[in-house]
């Protein structure tokens, strides 16, 4: 069988970028922190989520919706979550080709099709449960579920080389064009995610229709097309109030909002449209500055799952719901890809590890929607997504976890790029990777270690090598010449097979202080080493300690420790604490110790805060 060995945001020739992503084949991850992540991503999360599909009811759905007879369960977007699945097993057959795999991915495919219409319509829950298509606009979700299986169809067909699911996709997109392209009528869906699908699907194809009917939902956005719905919506809500190239900030349903900006983003690349990225790049920057937690984590309103105002960053009510991390990651992606800026591949760094990895338990079997920066003592879990119920193996409303799935068996494809100069290195990923004239190979105990060894495997003449230095990384080397932060370093001496490049990223404890005009924060700090935001857990301090009676004093001395254990080479941090005293006892100096904000809630799930607040 041949294999598309595609990358998994490969763009077509013509695409107006700075930065290109590799092949398919040409970003490996081959070991080290990422491999042990995928390992359990194959062997727990991917076969745990197909079981949960079966018991939800939403892959029987296609079975009932190809008769007509039953009803359907779960939410109305249950499709989707059959979708995110199949992308994520098709990028796991990829990296790891698995019969077995592929065997299920083709039986749950055949299902699918068994349930399109014959004009190409599919959306099993509207089918069953409403009969009108396209009457709820606002809620349906008919073209977010499009959008996920356009996503898995173009994921199958790079990795595996077949067309079934694609064929699938082909026909609901024309379907899409016949009802909303250039004779069809006006839409806005609520939920954003079709305008990356149909880029994709293009991108593929080569069909130029389903480019410029993404590019008339991205430009119909924003219009109060959903108001002659229903007048009393919430625009906001749905990122429908203001025009793309006149929005200022993501605002609304944090998910909406990023998956639509990595659409517009798509959009732009695909049709040269600076002028876009431009207004992409300065809503980026108002999100990453005044909306977006130290964790990389958004969205500060459980009402919504919204943005809130700037600076409305509570820690305890902190909503930072997975998938929004995911979807921010995936927007960041496409703006280092258009402009080349380190800072973008700063956020996916940040937003992978602090606020994507936090939503998965290291055994790949439990996972969290809500990522919250601090859980109070006897906190009461009022409802199925509060962190005081720890992490849960599936959810009613189960975008999440196989969301997480497709992220984690791709995140390959986020470390390095090519252009006509050479070779990029953006994370710091034991593995294989070759575009722009080098290969490479990569060895690192990052994030925990700041060393990362590269060595060339194979070099063109003028290729150069660039490597991403973190703002974070003051007294950064490379080849032991000091080499300036937030940006790119350029290894442009003739390289040739054989030859060895040596990064070293110093890793000194950092305390972020919180910004003033966040009230939750204000006087605190939060520790971060590296790339890792750090968290006090309850079980790590005596029996004594109370986490929320904790000060940082004016100057810790911190000491390096090993980590809980719970991942290879994991680093805690110990430090001497204040803890205040209550009911007429002293102050005293205590004994504390802090775990990367990852690893959290491994051990059992109980007091946690990321903030502490100074002396």
């Amino acid at each position: 069988m041949a294999t598309a060995l595609r990358h998994p945001t490969a763009v077509s020739a013509d695409a107006d970028l700075t930065l290109r992503p590799l092949d398919l084949g040409a970003a490996r991850v081959t070991g080290g922190f990422w491999r042990d992540r995928q390992t359990a991503n194959h062997d727990t999360s991917i076969p745990d989520g197909l079981r949960r599909l079966h018991e939800s009811g939403a892959l029987e759905n296609f079975r009932v919706a190809a008769t007509g007879r039953g009803p359907a369960r779960g939410p109305i977007f249950a499709d989707s979550d059959v979708y995110k699945w199949l992308e994520a097993a098709a990028w796991e057959y990829a990296r790891q080709p698995d019969e077995r795999l592929l065997a299920e991915q083709l039986e749950i495919t055949r299902t699918v099709g068994g349930a399109q219409q014959p004009d190409g319509y599919l959306d099993t829950v509207v089918q069953l449960r409403r009969g009108k298509r396209y009457g709820d606009p606002a809620h349906d979700h008919e073209l977010y579920c499009a959008g996920h299986l356009f996503q898995a169809a173009v994921a199958q067909h790079r990795a595996t080389g077949r067309t079934d699911l694609l064929d699938i996709a082909g026909k609901l997109a024309d379907h899409l064009v016949r009802e909303f392209g250039p004779e069809g009528r006006p839409y806005v869906e609520g939920h954003p995610v079709v305008e990356m699908g149909l880029v994709e699907l293009y991108r593929e194809t080569g069909v130029r229709d389903y480019l410029d009917l993404a590019a008339r939902f991205v430009e119909e956005r924003g219009r109060g097309l959903l108001h002659e719905q229903d007048p009393q919506l919430d625009l906001t809500y749905f990122s429908d109030r203001v025009p793309v190239r006149e929005t200022t900030s993501p605002e609304g349903h944090a998910v909406r909002a990023v998956y639509f900006a990595a659409g517009a983003a798509d959009v732009a690349a695909e049709t040269a449209d600076r002028p876009l990225v431009d207004a992409l790049a300065r809503q980026f920057e108002a999100m990453a500055s005044t909306k977006q937690y130290v964790t990389g984590g958004l969205g500060a309103r459980w009402e919504g799952e919204a943005f809130g105002d700037p600076y409305e960053l509570p820690s305890d009510r902190a909503y930072a719901e997975t998938c929004a991390a995911i979807g921010a990651a995936q927007w960041a992606w496409r703006m280092l890809l258009s402009t080349g800026e380190a800072r973008y591949a700063d956020q996916i760094e940040r937003l992978l590890l602090d606020a994507v990895l936090p939503g998965v338990s290291l055994r790949g079997d439990e996972f969290f929607y809500v990522n919250t920066l601090h859980l109070r003592a006897d906190a009461s879990p009022d409802t199925e997504r509060s962190a005081a119920n720890g992490r849960r193996p599936w959810f009613d409303v189960a975008c999440c976890p196989p969301n997480v799935m497709r992220t984690v068996a791709s995140v390959g494809a986020y470390a390095a790029t090519a252009s006509a100069d050479g070779l990029q290195l953006h994370q710091y990923v034991t593995g294989d990777f070759a575009g722009g004239g080098l290969s490479v190979h990569v060895e690192t105990g990052y994030p925990f270690v700041g060393t990362v060894d590269i060595g060339v495997l194979d070099a063109q003449d003028g290729a150069t090598l660039g490597i991403r230095i973190p703002a974070w990384a003051q007294g950064a080397t490379v080849d032991g010449r000091a080499v300036g932060s937030g940006e790119y370093a350029s290894v442009d001496r003739r390289l040739q097979a054989g030859d060895r490049v040596q990064l070293r990223l110093p890793m000194p404890v950092r305390l972020t202080t919180g910004d003033d005009r966040v009230d939750a924060v204000r006087g605190a700090v939060a520790m971060e080493r590296g790339p890792l935001v750090y968290a006090l857990e309850q079980i790590d301090q005596a029996d004594d300690v109370v986490l929320d009676d904790l000060r940082m004093p004016a100057e810790p001395e911190f000491a390096e420790v090993p980590g809980p254990g719970l991942v290879e080479g994991d680093v805690g941090l110990r430090f001497t604490a204040i803890q205040v005293g209550r009911a007429g006892r002293p102050d005293r100096r205590v004994t504390a110790t802090a775990v990367p904000y990852f690893e959290w809630a491994n051990r059992g799930v109980g007091p946690m805060r990321v903030w502490v607040p100074r002396v």
